[in-house]
C-alpha cells in the first residue's frame, strides 16, 4: 500500500516534538479509497483518522436511512472528534468522498494524549471550534442561500482540501453531497465554471465560483485561517 508523509497532515505536522516521537510509531497508513465508510452513525469509535490526500465527507444520518452532508474533512483537520470530546460515538457517518490516502490511531492514544498534554489538548479544541463553525455555517447556508450558492460553497471547501482541481466521486456520493443541488450544477456547467460528468466534477474557473457563493464560504475559510495557522509539512 502506497502511503503518504504523515505530516501532510496539518493537525500532525502541528505537534511538539516530542508528542510526534510518542505518536509515529503508532500511526498506522490507510488507504482510503472512494466511498469507505469511517465509521457509522451511533458506533463506537476505534481510530481516528488523519487525511492526507483523500477528503472525508461527515453526514448526518436521519431513521429512514437519508443523509445529508454537516461537513468536509481533508488534510487541515482529523476524523473522529467525538473520542476525545468524551463522547465515544457520534450520530453522523463518516464517508470517504475523495479518495486518497491518511493515516489512523487508536482511540486510547488520542484520549491519553488529550487528557495529559496541554499542547495537545488546546490544538485539538482549537480544530473542533473550527469544524463547528464549519457544522453551523452548513446549516445556515442550506436554510437561506439559494442552490447555486451552496453548490458554490461546497466545491470551493472540498478545493481547498485537495492538490488539484477535481473531485472523483460515485454518482450515490453525489446525490448524497449535492441531494437536489444537481439543478446547480448544471447551472455552473453551463457558465464554464465547472465540467460535471461521469462522477467527475472538474473546477473550470474558481475565481468564478469564488464571485457566485454567499459569504458562507469565507466566514468558514477565515476561522480556519484564524483558528489553525499552520502551513503545509512537506
Amino acid at each position: 500500500m502506497k502511503s503518504t508523509d504523515p505530516k501532510m497532515n496539518q493537525l500532525l505536522a502541528a505537534l511538539p516534538d516530542d508528542v510526534w516521537q510518542r505518536w509515529q510509531p503508532l500511526l498506522e497508513p490507510v488507504d482510503l479509497p472512494l466511498g469507505k465508510v469511517l465509521y457509522e452513525s451511533g458506533t463506537t469509535l476505534a481510530h481516528v483518522y488523519f487525511p492526507t490526500t483523500a477528503i472525508v465527507s461527515l453526514l448526518y444520518v436521519m431513521e429512514n436511512g437519508a443523509s445529508a452532508e454537516i461537513g468536509v474533512v481533508g488534510f487541515e483537520g482529523v476524523v473522529g472528534i467525538s473520542l476525545f470530546m468524551g463522547g465515544g460515538s457520534t450520530p453522523s457517518r463518516a464517508v470517504v468522498q475523495s479518495a486518497g490516502h491518511g493515516w489512523r490511531l487508536k482511540a486510547n492514544a488520542i484520549k491519553e494524549e488529550f487528557n495529559n498534554s496541554s499542547p495537545v489538548l488546546h490544538l485539538l479544541l482549537r480544530y473542533t471550534q473550527a469544524l463547528i463553525t464549519q457544522m453551523s455555517q452548513t446549516a445556515v447556508c442550506n436554510r437561506h442561500h439559494s442552490l447555486d450558492q451552496q453548490l458554490c460553497r461546497w466545491l470551493l471547501l472540498s478545493l481547498d482540501r485537495l492538490q488539484g482541481n477535481e473531485l472523483v466521486m460515485t454518482q450515490e456520493l453525489i446525490s448524497n453531497m449535492l441531494g437536489v443541488r444537481r439543478e446547480g450544477a448544471l447551472k455552473l456547467q453551463k457558465a464554464d465554471l465547472i465540467r460535471y460528468s461521469r462522477g467527475r466534477i472538474t473546477v473550470l474557473d474558481r475565481p468564478g465560483l469564488e464571485k457566485r457563493t454567499c459569504e458562507c464560504y469565507a466566514v468558514v475559510k477565515k476561522e480556519y485561517d484564524r483558528l489553525l495557522p499552520l502551513k503545509l509539512a512537506v
